[in-house]
């Protein structure tokens, strides 16, 4: 596949065929990571994941919550 880098503001862009972004994994809005060696570009998946609390919150059913959990009594001064 071939592409061409063009303008975006004032950055250089390059849009990615759909095709290559199915046949690599890779999905909208995934965040990837970019390294750059021996005249390459590579992109490839970020190792670093980020969770919003939003979406966390969201991933909670009726199914998957569990109720309150005492492990003892106060050892200190925490307040009950």
């Amino acid at each position: 596949m071939e592409a061409v880098i063009r303008k975006w503001g004032n950055s250089p862009a390059l849009r990615l065929p759909s095709a290559a972004l199915k046949a690599a994994g890779f999905s909208l809005d995934q965040e990837v990571e970019l390294v750059v060696s021996r005249g390459r570009i590579v992109i490839q998946p970020s190792e670093h994941v980020t969770y919003g609390l939003d979406n966390l919150l969201a991933g909670i059913t009726a199914d998957n919550a569990h109720g309150e959990f005492s492990f003892a009594n106060p050892v200190g001064k925490e307040a009950l």
